[in-house]
């Protein structure tokens, strides 16, 4: 094993992540009981009131203390369906259930705005926008929706989205690759194999994640680079101890290795292929993406 897959097992085993094992996907502040209220003014009632678990899963676009933690709250909470759409968010009453000041109030809601959930209007005050005007490309939002009612669908948008970029971006990458990359891809795919042979879904879940950043930041295209953060934060917030459209299998790294020596090759045709199939290997992507045609 090299002293990158032997560090990065070690790491992934020893840390504290914030991914979501079995059964943990409930344990977040989110009401879906049938016919909770969600029109009028809002009902804070079992919210965490320090806030204190809410901000265990750090993000960066979010910062820290208070302000990130009120983000964090508030966002769970839009999302959730808990803040349904055209609910007003009177700051004082925020701050009062909260117990954050004014400041950290208007500043979570700018953050909030930024992102398309809230909008602030002169004499109508801070509301709850639709889901059609949020970003859902956000990393928060995906991970919001990732850990709440919506985690399902945002699983499935998510294959969806990745087996429409990532074949073509696997064809881009073949002519663009650098060594120091290549050798970066190979350290992946030997990670994972490990990972395999030792059970270690986690670091294999790690590996994969950046295995498909880096395939999206080499292909040339920088539209396609800007997803790849994207599609990162989302694999490691997609939903349980695995994650991705693959599962930790040794298919799952041997198409890897496919897509490395391909790119190696500079074999668009071959790594398309492999990326094609690796994405499609998985029962909740067949149902809604035609199998790969033969040519």
């Amino acid at each position: 094993m090299s002293t990158l897959a032997h560090t990065m097992m070690t790491a992934a085993r020893s840390a504290d992540t914030g991914v979501a094992g079995p059964g943990d996907l409930d344990r977040y502040p989110y009401a879906d009981a049938p016919g909770s209220e969600r029109a009028g003014t809002p009902n804070w009632d079992g919210v965490d009131t320090e806030m204190g678990r809410v901000g265990r899963r750090a993000s960066g676009s979010r910062g820290r203390g208070l302000h990130g933690q009120l983000v964090q709250q508030l966002g769970q909470m839009i999302v959730s369906g808990d803040l349904g759409a055209d609910r007003p968010l009177v700051p004082e009453e925020i701050g009062q259930r909260f117990e954050v000041s004014r400041t950290v109030v208007r500043e979570s809601l700018r953050v909030l705005e930024a992102k398309g959930l809230v909008s602030a209007r002169p004499n109508v005050g801070t509301r709850v926008r639709p889901v059609s005007d949020w970003n859902l490309l956000d990393p928060d939002i995906i991970e919001w929706r990732a850990f709440g009612p919506q985690r399902d669908d945002q699983r499935r948008e998510l294959c969806e989205l990745r087996w429409t970029i990532e074949p073509l971006a696997a064809r881009l990458a073949a002519g663009h690759g650098r060594e120091d990359v290549q050798q970066r891809l190979a350290d992946m795919a030997e990670i994972m194999a490990h990972a395999v042979a030792q059970g270690d879904s986690l670091t294999f879940s790690r590996a994969d994640a950046e295995f498909h950043a880096i395939v999206l930041q080499v292909t040339g295209n920088r539209m396609l680079e800007h997803l790849s953060g994207i599609v990162s934060s989302a694999l490691h917030v997609s939903g349980g101890p695995v994650t991705g459209c693959d599962r930790p299998t040794e298919a799952a790294v041997g198409l890897h290795a496919s897509i490395v020596e391909a790119l190696a090759t500079g074999d668009g045709a071959g790594a398309e292929a492999a990326m094609r199939q690796l994405l499609t290997a998985h029962p909740e992507v067949d149902h809604v993406v035609p199998a790969p045609r033969e040519h």
